[in-house]
């Protein structure tokens, strides 16, 4: 608003459109001219157009008598070109160069967003370019005068010759007929550059006249600048919104678009990814990521889309394997390409990949060999195929990269129902393909799975752990009380140490993780999700091992002070949505996907040195509770410490304030005058994720 009031709006300006010169203008280009050239003296002008190529000669009188003229140099020139003898045929019939010829080339081949303005009591008059054509200096005359001097050289041998032979020898010729063309040599023939040249020189001079500037004829012309009729039927264009007024003015080149280099596929833009319609960013992402959770689909996605229309475009471009998207083959390898590796086309990967997604269906343990037998592709194609979605274990086999996603299958069972019939039919396929035997079929089992239950969920151990912890509480508390009384009665063990006895207490409630938090495998042949020989590394319950606390905490630790160096001010939203794209950039099976809650990143903030502002936001703001939370980094080390800070004091007092306000108090607390772009700056470099 005060920026508004800075820049108040002086005068309107109708706007209106001429049609009359509608694909009859060009604007010409000309070069800077020398001292000795003059565009009034159009005695010696001529000018010419080859309509169809939009090219235009013009032939400019060049002022000899000028002082800046060099009289020799011109006449060595028409010696040249013309030679000794002068007739019609000569370029410069003076013996002088007096003229200059200027040849045009387009100087863009997209015009229509170009246009010649006129300004005339307090209008603007626009009529739309047909070509813009730059002239520079055509050195034809050269050519010319190098051909004279061949024809010279040959008279000359010619004459030196022998005059005694009678007869010259006879030579032998050689008569070859050409074979019919085919149509790829004409297609060839016809895109040659030869062909073109030949092509544009048959097209025929159209001489023109040429008026000068004060000529009348010229002044009758220019009256097309303006528009006939300033009714509305003759500007039906221009009723129209500024948005589309503006996209007629200005439509975006097709050209340009078509020449933007490609990002290589390993890198994306976010800015470029959200200008995209929302199949092509979840097709972008799938296709770099691979294999993702829906939550964090979402979260790359931004802040308020929809995630049905999400869930509508994802099943387009990936398949559900254990809870999460892995995208599909075909997208991959697309049609007609083949492997880098062995040279196998696309169909045949495509179902080499599928015949590996489809195990991963079945278990979460995949065995390379197997896959290589079954498909017979070279071990670097199945090897592609296995990084793409899995983790490789020493001893082990390759493991899926992901946990299974409980949480997405119990709130969408119809999606879920779904990918599992659209899995039967790639079974189909694959056993018709693979001739598969019933042993491939059916998933392998844990020799320990007869002594273990199949599966037991977290919720259940709590329980289980709940129950203990009851039962075992009263005889614990008993031997707690008998060991106090025995204290008392004892004066010479006053000083006697009480026995460390701890009380074991499960975990009551399970924190609500991120939407990038590991849930509990849930797969045939495992106990709880979790390989049996992994049980003892991976989390369990969403607890992890004490070093594995510690390498996570670090990790995150160094997330945080990173991101708040860089944006000293940040939401809660706005913070989750970074350490989405930072987890989006680290390898699979790095600490942090271990799964890290809301509670854990809000802690990790406030250890690294910020400390969160409560900004009294209205009460019927439609922002999240997660958009109200907002964090600060209080100290950074620089000069703008001190005004940040007060900065962050005004606005834990009311979320709206004015500029002067925001100026006045820091002159007063930082005790010096700042102006206005002083302020402007503070408020950059302290909010500049806000600004």
């Amino acid at each position: 608003m005060a920026n508004e009031e800075d820049d108040p709006i002086i005068q309107e300006i109708d706007v209106f459109l001429a049609r009359s010169l509608l694909e009859k203008l060009y604007l010409f280009q000309y070069p800077i001219r020398p001292a000795s050239m003059t565009y009034d003296d159009v005695t010696h002008l001529s000018a010419k157009i080859k309509p169809k190529q939009q090219k235009v000669e013009l032939e400019m009188a060049i002022d000899t008598l000028n002082p800046n003229y060099c009289r020799s140099k011109g006449e060595q020139i028409a010696l040249n070109v013309d030679g000794t003898c002068t007739d019609e045929t000569s370029t410069y019939s003076s013996k002088l160069m007096d003229k200059q010829t200027f040849c045009s080339s387009q100087a863009a081949s997209n015009v229509s967003r170009y246009a010649a303005a006129v300004y005339k009591k307090g209008e603007l008059h626009l009529t739309p370019l047909h070509g813009i054509l730059q002239l520079r200096p055509s050195f034809t005359y050269l050519d010319k005068a190098d051909a004279k001097h061949r024809e010279r050289e040959a008279a000359n041998e010619g004459g030196d010759s022998s005059q005694d032979e009678a007869e010259d020898d006879v030579k032998q010729i050689t008569v070859r007929f050409s074979r019919p063309e085919t149509e790829q040599a004409r297609q060839r023939r016809v895109q040659s550059y030869e062909f073109l040249q030949k092509r544009q020189a048959e097209e025929h001079w159209v001489h023109l006249h040429y008026y000068g500037l004060k000529d009348s004829r010229s002044e009758h012309e220019r009256q097309y600048l303006f528009s006939q009729g300033h009714g509305l039927a003759e500007n039906t264009e221009l009723i129209k919104s500024p948005s589309e007024y503006l996209m007629m003015l200005m439509p975006p080149s097709v050209e340009e678009e078509n020449d933007k280099p490609m990002a290589p596929s390993n890198v994306l833009s976010m800015a470029q990814l959200r200008t995209l319609p929302l199949a092509d960013q979840i097709k972008i992402l799938m296709k770099n990521v691979k294999v993702m959770p829906f939550a964090n689909l979402l979260g790359l996605l931004g802040s308020g889309t929809d995630a049905t229309a999400v869930l509508r475009c994802v099943q387009q471009v990936a398949l559900l394997v254990q809870g999460n998207w892995v995208v599909k083959s075909d997208v991959l390898y697309p049609k007609d390409t083949s492997s880098p590796h062995s040279g196998v086309p696309a169909e045949v990967l495509c179902r080499g990949r599928d015949f590996v997604m489809w195990k991963f269906t079945q278990d979460r343990w995949v065995v390379r060999k197997e896959v290589a037998a079954v498909t017979k592709l070279c071990p670097e194609d199945v090897k592609d195929f296995l990084e793409h979605m899995s983790v490789a274990r020493i001893n082990k086999g390759w493991e899926f990269m992901l946990p299974y996603d409980e949480d997405f299958v119990k709130k969408h069972p119809d999606i879920v129902q779904r990918q599992q019939m659209l899995w039967m039919g790639i079974q189909a396929k694959l056993e018709k393909v693979y001739n598969l035997l019933k042993e491939h079929l059916t998933p392998k089992k844990q020799e320990a799975q007869s002594a273990h239950p199949l599966l037991v969920s977290g919720e259940q151990r709590v329980n289980m752990a709940k129950a203990k912890v009851k039962q075992n509480y009263g005889q614990l508390e008993k031997e707690l009380q008998k060991q106090k009384a025995e204290m008392k009665s004892n004066d010479t063990s006053a000083r006697t140490d009480v026995p460390n006895i701890r009380i074991k207490e499960e975990p009551v409630g399970v924190e609500e993780p991120m939407d990038t938090s590991a849930h509990e495998g849930l797969n045939n042949g495992l106990v709880n999700g979790l390989h049996t020989a992994q049980a003892s590394m991976d989390p369990v319950n969403g607890h992890l091992p004490g070093a594995c606390i510690d390498r996570v905490a670090q990790e995150l630790k160094a997330f945080v002070s990173s991101t708040f160096k860089k944006q000293f001010v940040l939401t809660l939203s706005e913070l989750k949505r970074l350490f989405n794209l930072h987890l989006a950039s680290l390898p699979p099976g790095h600490t942090l996907f271990s799964g890290i809650s809301d509670k854990m990143l809000q802690d990790m903030v406030l250890d690294t040195g910020c400390k969160q502002i409560l900004v009294p936001f209205p009460p019927q703001t439609a922002a999240s509770p997660d958009e109200l939370k907002v964090y600060a980094l209080w100290e950074a080390g620089d000069t703008y410490d001190q005004h940040r800070q007060v900065l962050l004091e005004i606005f834990s007092k009311n979320y709206r304030v004015r500029r002067n306000v925001i100026q006045s108090q820091l002159s007063q607390e930082c005790g010096e005058d700042l102006n206005k772009q002083e302020v402007d700056r503070v408020l950059k470099v302290s909010f500049c994720s806000l600004w």
